[in-house]
């Protein structure tokens, strides 16, 4: 859902981002090359090219890696497999051989099944804390720098990258799902922040996006990443505790198994514990990151999409 100042006019059209006293632009940060990082995956997907993850795939495209029982299923039977299945029970079926007049019994017990594995794309989906704080300078700074470095080798990966950002009293699709730097430039030019924080509206938003590509988009890998200190203060329904709509709406990504990220914008000295919280509640890793840079929360979602933190707190440097 789109801001929309008094006027009745969205400000992302208009880039007025003065829409109500105290909004404030924030220019993106330094934009670097990407480094690829020196891991044996990535090495293996930089001399492969096109999509860098691995899904298994529920259709009969992919790459046949491994098979697995499927008696109910005759569907894609892995031959070699259900053979080998088969083979020690040829002499309790010898009845059953000659009965049928065939050399090699397979029943409907023995069939395995092909499980197929095929390169898809990945979405990386941010969702940042636009409301106002010390932290919202660098913390916006740091996510537009990482969107557009990611989105320079997007095109080649297909990878898509998009932005919701939540502030006053609603979040915004500031940047719906592409792997096009312009539009990227275009949507990141001006962002509003300032106001309360409706973390609500947003987790509700980001998910609302996931499930829309996931239906368009059946083989995407989405990962999103929370930059925030976990502190909402706007309920969706008026008068409901704040904390437990906040709790239901982040477990709504546990029961999916979104791979998610939180990012703790809180300093040390005043963390209250918000954002584990929040991280726990949608089975996510949370770092805390002291000194936030564009190429560090760059890094940080390089290292997510290869090979995906357990649920726990890490400090980045």
């Amino acid at each position: 859902m789109p801001i929309v100042g008094e006027s009745g006019q969205d400000i992302f059209v208009q880039l007025n981002t003065q829409w109500w006293e105290g909004g404030k632009i924030i220019k993106p940060g330094e934009i670097f090359e990407p480094r690829q990082l020196d891991t044996p995956l990535d090495e293996m997907v930089r001399k492969q090219g096109g999509r860098r993850s691995q899904t298994k795939s529920k259709t009969k495209r992919g790459r046949y890696i491994q098979a697995r029982p499927s008696p109910r299923d005759s569907s894609d039977v892995a031959l070699d497999a259900t053979l080998r299945a088969a083979a020690p029970h040829q002499r309790q079926r010898k009845d059953l051989r000659e009965s049928h007049k065939v050399a090699f019994a397979v029943r409907r017990e023995d069939f395995q099944k092909k499980v197929r594995v095929r390169k898809t794309a990945n979405l990386i989906l941010f969702l940042v804390d636009g409301s106002w704080s010390m932290a919202v300078a660098e913390r916006m700074k740091a996510t537009k720098a990482a969107i557009l470095s990611l989105l320079t080798d997007a095109y080649q990966r297909r990878d898509r990258v998009g932005l919701v950002v939540f502030q006053k009293d609603r979040s915004t699709l500031v940047l719906a799902p592409t792997n096009s730097v312009l539009l990227a430039q275009r949507a990141l030019a001006n962002i509003p922040v300032g106001g309360k924080t409706p973390l609500s509206a947003g987790l509700q938003m980001a998910f609302e996006v996931l499930q829309r590509e996931k239906i368009l988009h059946p083989d995407v890998q989405p990962l999103l990443i929370v930059l925030t200190d976990g502190a909402g203060n706007v309920p969706l329904v008026p008068r409901r505790p704040v904390a437990e709509e906040i709790s239901e709406l982040a477990c709504m990504f546990a029961a999916e198994k979104i791979h998610s990220v939180v990012i703790n914008m809180e300093q040390k000295v005043f963390d209250s514990g918000l954002a584990q919280r929040l991280a726990e509640d949608m089975d996510a890793v949370c770092y805390t990151i002291e000194d936030l840079r564009g190429e560090t929360l760059y890094q940080t979602v390089q290292k997510e999409i290869q090979t995906p933190s357990a649920p726990t707190y890490r400090e980045l440097g």
